[in-house]
């Protein structure tokens, strides 16, 4: 990225104005100096760590101060909600222990964000976007968060996020919270970053953390992985806890990473997987998953390997035809059988009753969260955040309404015939009629799609356009993103069960071998092999195409400096 904004040190740019359509010109600006860490991966910041060319105090100052000059100023991406006040003190403590000889893990000294539905027993907020929870403190660390904290790393801060996941009204804007403003996609800045994950999927993309973590219930960290050029992992429901994450739904809730590379995602997922007594469904999870996913890494992991390719169901522009086409002679290359198409016409009879489970699961799930709040909480429950809501109108709806909220409080418990019928319709759809007959019928180890389109502009009159359906989601299997060409993310699913259990669903493997999109022939000559690989997960292939890491790699049409609109955008 960088290098990009120093090629635009002192050029003159014109840009049509949001509002009235006036033209301004800019005046020319001094470059920022070179960010030392950009595309730093962890194993390569250990490294240096080790050598003692590094400390994490240092680490930790040069990601702070890159959030001050380019998230709270500059070019404003407000993708980071609250910085951690203990950052540095919590650095300067692993220090001490890295000098005594003592190193936790590879997060030792790794600077991470997390999403701001995480529960952190510290002095940042837990809010998931909203005002109405500001003050409202949880009584623990959410699970990932202690074991984030066991494992040495380093607590960076909170990231803004789609005000309650994206499930409180419509039309809905990815990205903007009451709490934290919009969030805008680092690549060009009028587009949207995508959802619920934004400012996880931005900070990671424009170096303002090593790591980060996100959540997701349907989309919300793939999509935005596909927006902004990052590895992202939805794990199966089950692999992560839950515990101490504002929920929306039981049946699909479950958190992840994302990171540049794909040893990178899989380091900090071994980190938060683990059982946990507060998650029952986390003690189901099979003995046959490994605890260190990054030691799978092994090349030749497709060969043999059959993929299925989902095309019709999800809506996307014919010219994005291309973008997959040369995914899929990739993966034949790396040895994969690929059979193309596969159908899946149950995806048009999800919506309804996946929406009524939604619904159901929020009240009974937010409710349960107020309940857990200490003593400062206002607000007991659902009526009540609705309440505030209105008492706030125009800090907390000045774009879109709350009607989800509504019709989520005019739900019963989840004992209703009308929950319970609406459950076992989305499991028959997504699962028995769906993901497992399409794979079983065509002896399938894996299912690959596109995620979404190119990202739209942000639009806070109309709201977000459609980016696709997510049967994946929905079923409770195991995704990955790699961001793909033009903006178009390659989604991996496998089978119904758990998150990893590999290829030949015995086995744990990972693939280094790149996967190359249209761009890939574009694409820096320097992207190292950590930018790229498939994952084997779930009974299914994963990959990670090589990404254009830098602004400058992006196409001329496209090309924004952070801190500028190049109209250009406006006819790509």
């Amino acid at each position: 990225m960088v290098k990009y904004f120093q090629s635009f040190g002192r050029v003159r740019v014109g840009l049509v104005a949001c509002v009235g359509f006036a033209t301004a010109a800019l005046r020319a600006a001094d470059p920022p100096a070179p960010f030392p860490f950009a595309g730093a991966t962890i194993d390569g910041l250990q490294s240096r760590m080790t050598a003692g060319k590094l400390t994490a105090h240092e680490l930790t100052a040069a990601y702070l101060a890159r959030i001050a000059q380019l998230d709270r100023t500059g070019p404003s991406l407000h993708a980071v909600i609250e910085v951690n006040p203990d950052a540095l003190q919590t650095a300067a403590q692993l220090d001490a222990e890295r000098k005594a000889g003592h190193v936790r893990g590879p997060l030792h000294g790794i600077p991470v964000l997390i999403k701001d539905n995480i529960a952190t027993l510290d002095r940042m907020e837990t809010t998931a976007g909203s005002l109405a929870l500001v003050g409202a403190r949880p009584m623990h660390d959410a699970f990932l968060v202690a074991r984030l904290r066991e494992a040495g790393a380093v607590i960076l801060g909170k990231t803004n996020l789609s005000e309650w996941a994206n499930f409180r009204g419509r039309p809905a804007v990815s990205g903007w919270s009451g709490r934290g403003g919009q969030t805008r996609n680092p690549y060009v800045l009028d587009r949207s970053p995508s959802g619920s994950s934004s400012g996880s999927a931005v900070a990671v993309a424009a170096d303002l953390c090593v790591v980060a973590v996100g959540t997701e219930t349907d989309g919300s960290i793939v999509s935005p992985s596909s927006m902004c050029g990052v590895v992202g992992v939805k794990p199966t429901v089950g692999l992560v806890s839950r515990a101490g994450i504002i929920p929306i739904a039981a049946s699909q809730d479950t958190a992840g990473p994302l990171a540049r590379t794909v040893r990178d995602a899989a380091i900090l997922l071994g980190v938060l997987s683990g059982s946990d007594p507060h998650d029952a469904v986390t003690e189901t999870r099979s003995s046959e998953l490994p605890g260190n996913f990054a030691a799978a890494l092994a090349p030749g992991a497709l060969k043999g390997a059959r993929l299925g390719v989902v095309r019709g169901p999800f809506g996307f522009s014919p010219r994005l035809d291309a973008v997959l086409n040369d995914a899929m002679a990739a993966l034949r290359a790396a040895g994969a059988e690929v059979v193309d198409p596969i159908e899946l016409p149950v995806v048009a009879q999800l919506s309804a009753p996946e929406t009524e489970v939604l619904l159901y699961e929020f009240k009974d799930g937010v409710n349960a969260w107020f309940g857990s709040l200490g003593a400062n909480a206002t607000l007991r429950s659902l009526s009540d955040l609705i309440a505030f809501d209105e008492a706030h109108r125009m800090e907390e709806m000045p774009f879109f309404g709350q009607e989800t909220l509504v019709l989520a409080q005019a739900k019963g418990p989840l004992t209703e015939k009308v929950y319970r019928g609406a459950r076992v319709l989305c499991m028959k759809l997504a699962r028995a009629d769906g993901i497992d007959a399409a794979m079983d019928a065509n002896r399938l180890d894996a299912l690959v799609a596109l995620t979404n389109g190119p990202a739209g502009l942000i639009d806070q009159i109309n709201g977000d356009r459609g980016d696709g359906k997510q049967l994946l989601a929905r079923s409770g299997s195991g995704v990955s993103e790699c961001d793909g060409a033009r903006g178009a993310g390659l989604r991996v699913a496998g089978g119904p069960v758990f998150f990893w259990p590999g290829l030949d669903r015995g086995e744990t493997a990972f693939s280094r071998r790149g996967l190359r999109g249209a761009h890939a022939r574009k694409a820096r000559a320097d992207v190292s092999a950590d930018h790229r690989g498939e994952v084997t997960g779930c009974a299914a292939a994963i990959p990670a195409c090589v990404r254009q890491s830098k602004i400058g790699n992006l196409p001329p049409k496209i090309r924004c400096p952070p801190g500028w609109w190049n109209w250009q955008t406006r006819r790509s």
